[in-house]
C-alpha cells in the first residue's frame, strides 16, 4: 500500500496544495504508540478538486506539528483508476470444507 501511495505522489501533492484532506476521525493515540504527550490519532481523507477522495492515511499529529511513527502518514485505502486498493484487517480464514 505505501508503494502504491507513494508512486502516486498523494502526500507531496498534499504538501504542494494540490489535494485537501479532511478530519475523518480524531483521538487519543494508544499507550503502545510511543507518541509525546498531547499528539492527536488522526484518520484522514486526501480530495483531489472535484472533492473525490483519492486516499486515506492514518497518522500521529505531534504538538509541534510534525507527524509522528515514521515520520510520514500511514496509507489505508487508495483510489487509482476507478479501483479501491485497501488494507484488510484481519482477514477471515475460510471454515474447511465438510467431506461427509
Amino acid at each position: 500500500m505505501r508503494k502504491l501511495f507513494n508512486e502516486q505522489g498523494f502526500w507531496d501533492d498534499l504538501k504542494r496544495g494540490e489535494l485537501t484532506s479532511i478530519v475523518l476521525e480524531s483521538g487519543t493515540p494508544r499507550p503502545d504508540a510511543k507518541e509525546p504527550p498531547g499528539t492527536v490519532s488522526q484518520m484522514l481523507s486526501y480530495r483531489d478538486s472535484d472533492n473525490k477522495e483519492v486516499a486515506r492515511v492514518h497518522q500521529y499529529l505531534r504538538p509541534d506539528g510534525s507527524i509522528g511513527g515514521k515520520g510520514k502518514p500511514d496509507p489505508k485505502r487508495v483510489f487509482l483508476d476507478g479501483v479501491l486498493y485497501r488494507l484488510v484487517k484481519n482477514p477471515q480464514p475460510k471454515p474447511p470444507e465438510s467431506t461427509t
